[in-house]
This record gives C-alpha cells, sequence and structure tokens, in this order.
C-alpha cells in the first residue's frame, strides 16, 4: 500500500501508482536462482531480500520488474550476518575486523575439520585420544624451549587460567607500571582479581627493581608476572629487571608477552617472543593467536611441564577450551607460516607504491578523483607500539568513506585531512581489481541525485 494513501483511495491525478505491477513474493521466491539460494541460505533470509527489494520499488527507488535481480544482487554471502571486508586502514591487526586474517592453509584445514574429525580419537587403536594433540606438536615444534603447552579460547584466558590454577587466595606479584587495559575497557587489574587472586603491586610506574619484587616474595606468592605493555611505552626514566634477575628469586615466574611472537621478527626487534623470554627465564609465556602468529583468536601457554599440567587439569580448563576448528587453523598456521598477516609485515614499501600508482592512475582514466599518496602503517593489535611501517594509499575524496563501508564488497579505509585513504598494506595484491571494482560502486553511488 501506498504510504500516502488511505486504504482503497486511488493516487492523485497524474501520480503513478507504485503498487502496480509488483510480483507476487512467491513468484519471486520461485525463480531458480533464489530456489537454490534459500536451499544454502535459508528461506527466511531469501524471503527478507525479496520483501526489501519490494519495498524499494514501492518506493519508487527501482522498476518493479528489476525485483528479483535486486533481491538476488542483496542476498548475503553465507547464512551468517558476519559479511568480510577489504581492510583497507594500513592496521594490519585491526580489533573490529576480527585482527589476523587466516592463511590459505588454515581456512582449508578449517573446511576439513567442520565434519566429524578424530579431534579426541585414535583412528589406530579406536579409543579416545588426547584433544588437540598434533596442535600441541606443532607449537613446540615452534618453541623448543616450552617442554609443554596447552591452548584456551583467547589471551586474556590464558592469564585467567594461570592466575586461578596458581594463585587464587594467593598474591600475585606485579610491576605498578604493568597493570594495564587490554581493551574495551577491560583492565588487568579487575581480569586478575577476578580469579580470587590478591595483586601484590611493586615499584612504581615507571621504575621497579629486582629489590621491589623480593621484598614482596613470601609464603603467600603465588607467582611473579611479568607484563608486556604492548599497547603503550612509557619512555626516559625508567627501568625494569631482567627475566633472568626475577627467574632467581624462587616463585615461578609468568611472562604475558601479548603480541603473539613465537620467535624474534628482526622487523620489530621491541617485541618478545615466546622462544626468547623462556631461554630468559620465564617458567610460563601466555600469548594470543590472533596476533603476529596470523592465527585464530586464541590463548597460548607454553614452558614448564609441571606448570601446564596443572593448568589442563584445573576445572576451569574445560570452560576455557578451543574447538576442533581453532585447533585446524592453529596447526595449519603454525605448519605453515606463509599468513596474510607476515606477508602484510613483510611487504616492500616500493612494490607497495608501484600497486597505489597503477590503481590511482587507472581510476582517474575514468574520471575518479583517485591519487597515490604515502602512508603511514602500524601493526595494530596492542603490538609494536611507536612503530610506523612506511606504506601507499590510493586517496579519495572524504564522502567516498561511507558508500565504500556500505558496498556489497566492504572497504573500510580511513580519514584524514579531507581524503578517505586505501592503504595496500593490509589490501592482498590479488584483490586489487576487487578494491578497484567497490571504487567505481561508490563512484556511481556518488553520482546518482
Amino acid at each position: 500500500m501506498h504510504r500516502d494513501l488511505a486504504p482503497g483511495a486511488a493516487p492523485p491525478a497524474g501520480r503513478s501508482d507504485p503498487r502496480r505491477g509488483l510480483p507476487r513474493t512467491d513468484t519471486v521466491l520461485a525463480d531458480p536462482r533464489l530456489a537454490d539460494a534459500a536451499e544454502r541460505l535459508g528461506r527466511p533470509l531469501v524471503k527478507a531480500a525479496v520483501v526489501e527489494a519490494q519495498e524499494r520499488a514501492r518506493r519508487g527507488e527501482i522498476p518493479p520488474a528489476d525485483i528479483t535481480e535486486e533481491a538476488v544482487r542483496a542476498l548475503p554471502p553465507t547464512a551468517s550476518a558476519l559479511r568480510p571486508v577489504l581492510n583497507a586502514t594500513g592496521v594490519l591487526l585491526h580489533t573490529n575486523l576480527g585482527r589476523a586474517a587466516l592463511s590459505e592453509a588454515a581456512r582449508q584445514a578449517v573446511l576439513a575439520a567442520a565434519g566429524a574429525t578424530d579431534v579426541e580419537f585414535d583412528l589406530a587403536s579406536g579409543d579416545r585420544a588426547p584433544r588437540g594433540r598434533s596442535t600441541v606438536r606443532a607449537l613446540l615444534d615452534r618453541v623448543p624451549a616450552a617442554q609443554a603447552a596447552h591452548v584456551v579460547n583467547n589471551g586474556a584466558a590464558a592469564l585467567v587460567l594461570a592466575a586461578t590454577a596458581l594463585a587464587r587466595g594467593r598474591e600475585i606479584i606485579v610491576s605498578r607500571g604493568e597493570l594495564v587495559e587490554i581493551g574495551d575497557g577491560f583492565r588487568l587489574p579487575d581480569l586478575l582479581a577476578s580469579t580470587g587472586a590478591r595483586l601484590r603491586e611493586v615499584g612504581t610506574t615507571n621504575r621497579t627493581t629486582t629489590a621491589d619484587y623480593a621484598a614482596a616474595v613470601g609464603e603467600a606468592t603465588g607467582f611473579i608476572l611479568r607484563v608486556h605493555p604492548s599497547n603503550f611505552r612509557i619512555t626516559g626514566f625508567t627501568g625494569t629487571p631482567g627475566l633472568a634477575e626475577l627467574a632467581e628469586l624462587g616463585p615461578p615466574l609468568v611472562a604475558d608477552i601479548g603480541s603473539g611472537l613465537l620467535r624474534c621478527e628482526p622487523l620489530l626487534p621491541d617485541e618478545p617472543d615466546a622462544e626468547g623470554w623462556l631461554r630468559a627465564g620465564a617458567d610460563l609465556v601466555t600469548a594470543s593467536g590472533d596476533k603476529l602468529l596470523g592465527g585464530p583468536q586464541c590463548g597460548l601457554l607454553l614452558g614448564r611441564a609441571d606448570l601446564v599440567r596443572t593448568l589442563a587439569r584445573h576445572p576451569l580448563a574445560r570452560a576455557l577450551r578451543v574447538d576442533k576448528l581453532t585447533l585446524a587453523a592453529l596447526e595449519a598456521t603454525l605448519n605453515s607460516p606463509a599468513t596474510p598477516t607476515r606477508s602484510a609485515l613483510h611487504a616492500e614499501a616500493g612494490e607497495l607504491r608501484e600497486r597505489a600508482g597503477r590503481l590511482a592512475a587507472t581510476l582517474a582514466a575514468e574520471g575518479i578523483p583517485a591519487r597515490a599518496v604515502d602512508s603511514p602503517a602500524i601493526v595494530g593489535g596492542g603490538g609494536a607500539p611507536g612503530v610506523v611501517l612506511p606504506s601507499a594509499a590510493v586517496a579519495l575524496p572524504e564522502a567516498y568513506a561511507a558508500p565504500l563501508r556500505q558496498g556489497p564488497t566492504p572497504v573500510v579505509g580511513r580519514t584524514a585531512d579531507g581524503s578517505c585513504l586505501l592503504d595496500l598494506r593490509t589490501v592482498p595484491a590479488p584483490a586489487d581489481a576487487e578494491l578497484a571494482a567497490a571504487v567505481r560502486l561508490a563512484a556511481e553511488e556518488l553520482a546518482r541525485p
């Protein structure tokens, strides 16, 4: 019914009635493409696309004859509301965009594990087997300094499990300068206190000595905690003891490296890695899997066999365990470390400038106001604060930002100084054509009256 008409009323003279000529919903749904989509996506999602197209026709935004095509075009790629996007922000590990993109090997592993799989079953003996055993082996192959490993559902969960299993009702000694906020309003002190452990703060914000830690050690000590303040830096008059000094104090030394590096990364010399911190004296290292490791969201615990065994047998470990898809993706990431994160980190600035120049020239030749500019990219995800990665971007007018985000292939860039910047360090080279197509559609949308 036309929104401006009373029930049964006719439209004013000279004004067409948009209700006429609209095909019935069931007629549109009978189109073979929509019928196939209903089998794949479910009838409610497909019907919703049809109804929305009909509403657009009623509003006069599209001709009634285009309803079926519009419904087909608007169908989501999957039955999930999550949409794949092109990350053109220049932030390698963008938390709001899901952090690390999985490698092709990890994606294939997830598909293979999607059905029934031997996640806790020994095919040779027919008996139950340890969960994630091959993933743990892959972790230990990458971090030889670790005697054992365990996987939970994220980095914060790894620290929570360690605090609960090793220090509930006891004290965790930690420097005041390492009591960080980890994002989205969650703070490390609150997280640790929720486990039933008591925090014993030592030192000052900028300087903590070995003597500060030693003075706090006592019978109530559960462990000493060392936290890498990954999302900020303190400079100037600062000081903190080395891991080897803290390891000599007696209690277990738990170290949270945050960013997920398993081995040293020459491009990020200030980022700690699990292998290095274990060799330096840490008894247990916690880390995230979806940051610089480039894998799925998960939390890694690596270190002394007795400590890892205590954690794995704690009742909370069951609640924090990961599913078969995460185990598969993590193992594939470990066995095939050529991840999108690593590729983006190691991309040559000169090649990025060439790509930006080609894209901008192609779009400019079509009348789109595009130009290539230098652009600063960052690691993101709380990793490597202060490190700028030289990059290149396609610069468009700022008005392009919204239609790019809302297009069939959403593109998320960043705005600065009146421009929408599409940074290519975070866009895989094979996606350049897809990026250009999205810009063209955005230009068409902006050109509409």
